[in-house]
C-alpha cells in the first residue's frame, strides 16, 4: 500500500511538472533569430568533439546544419519536439553531464522559435552595438555564455579552457587565444568551432573591454 501511494505521488508530481513546462513558454511574442540566437547556442551546446557534429555524427545527428537540426524539431509544436523534451527532461537530459544544462532563458528561446515555426529565414533585427558601456558582467559574459560555454565551461572543460570564471577567461585574453580565436587570425584556432564568426558588433566590444584593462566589472 505504501509503495502504491508513492508510485502515485511521483507520477502526480511528474504530470504537474509535465503540464507545468509546456503551458511555461507559449504567448510569448518576440521574434526570434534563427541565425543571431538559435544557431549559436545549438553549436555551443550540441556540436562540442564526440556530440552532434559532421565528425562524430552521434546518434545519427549533425546540429551544424540547419536542416538537420529539424529532425527533431516540430515547427508549430515546441512541446511535442524532441529537440525541447530533451533540453528539459529530467533524465537523459541534454547536453549530458558533466557539460552544463541550458538556462531558462535559452529554453524559452528555443521553445519560442520552435513555436514560431522554426524558421531559418525570419528577417534579424538590426542589433544596436553599443561600445561605450562595455562591462564583463553586462557584456561580455553573455557573449562567451551564448557562443563559449557550451564547450568551455562545466566540470570537464573542453581544450583546457575554462570559463567558468573570471579568471579563465583572463588567462585566455593575457594569452591572446580569446581574440586571436573568434577574429579568426592567422595562428590561431577559429572559434566557436563548427559554426559561423561571432558578429563584428560583438567582437569590438570584446576588444574595447580588452583595450580598457579586461576588468572584472
Amino acid at each position: 500500500m505504501v509503495n502504491f501511494i508513492t508510485r502515485f505521488i511521483v507520477l502526480t508530481f511528474i504530470l504537474l511538472a509535465f503540464y507545468a513546462c509546456t503551458d511555461e513558454y507559449i504567448g510569448i511574442g518576440r521574434e526570434v533569430c534563427y541565425e543571431q540566437e538559435v544557431a549559436p547556442l545549438i553549436l555551443s551546446s550540441c556540436t562540442r568533439s564526440g556530440c552532434h557534429n559532421s565528425a562524430d555524427r552521434t546518434e545519427g545527428y549533425d546540429f551544424t546544419s540547419y536542416e538537420e537540426l529539424l529532425r527533431i524539431v516540430e515547427p508549430g509544436n515546441y512541446a511535442g519536439s524532441e529537440l525541447y523534451k530533451v533540453i528539459t527532461s529530467a533524465f537523459n537530459t541534454m547536453p549530458p553531464d558533466p557539460f552544463p544544462r541550458l538556462g531558462k532563458e535559452e529554453i524559452t528561446t528555443l521553445a519560442l522559435w520552435i513555436e514560431q515555426g522554426a524558421k531559418k529565414d525570419v528577417p534579424c533585427s538590426e542589433i544596436l552595438c553599443d561600445t561605450l558601456d562595455v562591462r564583463y558582467s553586462t557584456t561580455i559574459l553573455p557573449i562567451l555564455e551564448l557562443y563559449c560555454n557550451g564547450c568551455h565551461a562545466g566540470s570537464q572543460p573542453q581544450g583546457s579552457i575554462n570559463y567558468n570564471s573570471y579568471a579563465g577567461v583572463k588567462e585566455t585574453v593575457d594569452n591572446t587565444s580569446l581574440l586571436g580565436s573568434i577574429r579568426r587570425d592567422r595562428g590561431y584556432v577559429a572559434m566557436p568551432k563548427n559554426g559561423s564568426k561571432i558578429p563584428d558588433c560583438k567582437i569590438r566590444q570584446i576588444e574595447k573591454w580588452i583595450a580598457e584593462g579586461a576588468k572584472n566589472n
